[in-house]
């Protein structure tokens, strides 16, 4: 009989505790991700969501609990692409390998070839302002998957793009995480698309912020993201999230 090899968790938080003056935005948080694994993270506004990926992130300390696994180990995409509008997006793409020790030329030989494969062909000298939104934001996710790191943060991703755009960017990360897999925490206010993308859905109640439920989000296959979203089982993990958010 073969013996399974029990999962490698790859962050794990407990007891997280972050302060700002009088105002508590996490209290008491636990999260535990495996190695390779995609989890989401919804809640209210002002939950305590971006200070979880940024305390993950080492971008923060925390005033209680610790968080193992993070910090060097995690790219962090924010909320916005960030770009730098005096760089091209082949730079803007290798501005992380830059960070890393490589000359500009190295890094933008390293990305030149992924440009195709992420949507971006032919516009690898363009500026950000010449780019769609979606486009600015596939750069800065190249960006952040070419840090090398096994963990990806993502924070509110499409949060700013309309919602056609914001569909279709869904289905193509979906995508470019099947074709280079990595350890993933999503942050989203966007039920729907935590459990697009991920495989286990954190709800965390209003501020200050605690997980209320954990849902199990299931493997979609190969199903198209309108087959995935018009499902009988899909509408009820959305129902069981938006109560749990509701709680």
């Amino acid at each position: 009989m073969a013996i399974t090899s029990p999962p490698i968790t790859a962050l794990a938080a407990e007891g997280l505790v972050r302060r700002y003056g009088s105002v508590v935005a996490l209290d008491g948080l636990d999260l535990r991700v495996q190695s390779g694994e995609a989890v989401a993270v919804v809640g209210p506004s002002g939950c305590g969501k971006s200070t979880l990926l940024e305390l993950l992130a080492g971008l923060q300390q925390p005033d209680g609990g610790h968080v193992s696994g993070g910090g060097h180990t995690c790219a962090f995409m924010p909320q916005s692409d960030l770009l730098l509008p005096w760089r091209d997006a082949l730079s803007n793409a290798g501005l992380a390998l830059e960070c890393a020790g490589a000359s500009r030329q190295d890094a933008r030989r390293a990305a030149a070839p992924l440009f195709e494969r992420f949507g971006l062909g032919e516009f690898e000298h363009a500026y950000p302002r010449e780019l769609s939104g979606g486009m600015r934001q596939r750069v800065a996710f190249l960006r952040t998957l070419l840090a090398g790191r096994p963990a990806l943060l993502l924070d509110e991703p499409f949060g700013a793009l309309d919602s056609i755009t914001r569909a279709s960017m869904q289905e193509w990360l979906a995508g470019a995480l099947a074709e280079e897999p990595r350890t993933l925490v999503l942050v989203t206010h966007d039920v729907e698309e935590a459990l697009l993308l991920s495989r286990r859905v954190v709800v965390l109640s209003q501020r200050p912020g605690r997980a209320v439920a954990v849902l199990d989000a299931g493997h979609r296959g190969d199903r198209s993201r309108r087959e995935i979203v018009t499902s009988p089982e899909f509408a009820d993990l959305r129902e069981r999230a938006m109560e749990a958010l509701g709680q």
